[in-house]
């Protein structure tokens, strides 16, 4: 899960973890990947809505138990 502790949700450091997912011991595994941004509250979640990108799902610490998702063609589903 990615927090959103950065000046963008697109920061270096997201796309270097989505990386590190594709190398050992990752490698091997089955499962698929979900991309999740977190935000610390809805307020700064609005700020950002214009670039989270779609088929994200999206947390707010504000709201433990809902999950936001960006339209397409999954519901949670993995990326292959």
């Amino acid at each position: 899960m990615n927090d959103h502790c950065h000046s963008s949700p697109r920061h270096p450091r997201r796309a270097g973890s989505a990386t590190r997912l594709t190398q050992p011991p990752f490698a091997a595994s089955s499962a698929g990947l979900v991309f999740v941004t977190a935000f610390p509250s809805r307020a700064l979640m609005a700020r950002y809505v214009v670039e989270i990108a779609w088929e994200t799902e999206v947390w707010v610490a504000d709201a433990t138990t809902h999950l936001i998702h960006f339209n397409g063609s999954r519901f949670l589903g993995p990326y292959r």
